[in-house]
């Protein structure tokens, strides 16, 4: 089965996160080629995770906060070295990932 371009892309870019450092949803549409489809993003993360082996844990919102409920994306991001605030946001100075990309 052939990805859609924009999924391949998503896919790629994801793919391609180091461990410690983070990209926000929209990052990863606009990279993408469609800065405007964040929750499409979403949902190929959601569908595409398993089969592709994706670091979904690595992909947070545009607050530089986890979206799961629970403590399995902090602590799989923790244990990479990712350091959240009292609010849990994370630093993007520090682990934004900004490239390179395919």
């Amino acid at each position: 089965m052939t990805l859609e371009p924009f999924t391949a892309r998503v896919v790629a870019i994801i793919t391609r996160i180091p461990a410690g450092k983070v990209m926000a949803y929209g990052q990863i549409a606009a990279v993408a080629g469609n800065p405007r489809s964040a929750r499409q993003v979403s949902r190929i993360l959601h569908a595409c995770s398993e089969k592709y082996a994706l670091p979904w844990h690595r992909v947070i919102n545009s607050r530089w906060q986890v979206s799961l409920p629970g403590e399995e994306q902090m602590a799989r991001l923790q244990a990479e070295g990712v350091r959240f605030d009292r609010r849990g946001c994370v630093d993007p100075e520090l682990v934004l990932f900004t490239g390179p990309f395919p």
